[in-house]
């Protein structure tokens, strides 16, 4: 493993010239000389690149020589404060396609160089890490995506159409349904263009019949107490990809027992980033 460097970082807003779309983030990298190979960190469902353990997870693969992008998807319903869902109408239509799109802009500005310390990330040389929804999100890019060096899983769906039917009646009736926010208090959208985008793109979103074919290394890491993805969903996607690895994090919940605010890591997310570092420098070198 690396010795442990000292790190740089840089915000930056990416505008996606429609829809009034931006993508806010952060690149943190070691400060030693590049190009240092990439990972790119997306946060899921009712998340945001300043959650709790996000940032901790950016600084620490900087400071073990890897380059580490955090991000908000441009329609997470997060505005400039973090600490409430100032947006709610745009989380409301926050599709999937809108996510791959928002990846997609991501990666192309990183490989014309548009993100900061942008000569010194190895654009020929990247992976993904996807946490809840995001996982989801992780793998349909790299499915899409064949550059993609690897993908590492925190405690992933395993399919896109995660919502209860009892939510999707709602949905369905009402054009609108809603999902409770334990930290925020608020009653979280959720507007009938989720629902279709879902409809419309069953074959390409079909992330359990798709893997079959993947070729490319995959990590699942899984709390094993976790009560918001079961760890079926984390075994239905080691059977479905040949090249993936199953290893379950004993005692650890959903976030890995990581809280926001963030008060430190736990030692389930300790696991969780050393075997996530191992997995990363193993792929890139």
């Amino acid at each position: 493993m690396f010795a442990p460097k000292n790190m740089r970082s840089e915000s930056f807003v990416l505008d996606l010239g429609k829809e009034n779309r931006v993508i806010r983030g952060e690149v943190r990298l070691p400060d030693s000389p590049g190009p240092h190979p990439a990972a790119i960190i997306c946060h899921g469902f009712k998340g945001f690149k300043d959650w709790g353990f996000f940032p901790h997870t950016g600084r620490f693969l900087a400071e073990s020589g890897l380059a580490a992008v955090t991000f908000d998807f441009s329609m997470n319903g997060v505005g400039e404060d973090p600490e409430t869902f100032s947006e709610l109408n745009r989380f409301a239509r926050n599709t999937f396609s809108r996510e791959q799109e928002d990846l997609r802009f991501l990666v192309r500005k990183m490989k014309e160089r548009k993100l900061p310390f942008g000569d010194e990330l190895d654009t020929g040389r990247f992976a993904l890490l996807g946490h809840s929804r995001g996982g989801a999100n992780s793998l349909l890019f790299a499915l899409d995506h064949p550059e993609v060096a690897g993908v590492v899983l925190w405690n992933s769906v395993s399919r896109v159409d995660f919502f209860s039917d009892e939510l999707k009646r709602e949905i369905r009736e009402k054009g609108r349904g809603f999902i409770p926010n334990a930290r925020t208090g608020q009653d979280m959208p959720v507007d009938r263009e989720v629902l279709d985008d879902i409809e419309s793109n069953r074959e390409r979103f079909d992330l359990l019949r798709r893997l079959r074919s993947f070729d490319k290394p995959i990590l699942i890491l899984q709390g094993d107490e976790d009560p918001s993805v079961p760890v079926q969903s984390a075994e239905a996607l080691r059977e479905a990809c040949p090249r993936s690895q199953l290893i379950l994090i004993r005692g650890a919940g959903h976030t890995f027992n990581a809280t926001h605010p963030f008060r430190g890591p736990t030692d389930a997310l300790n696991e969780a980033l050393d075997h996530t570092l191992r997995f990363f420098l193993k792929i890139f070198n």
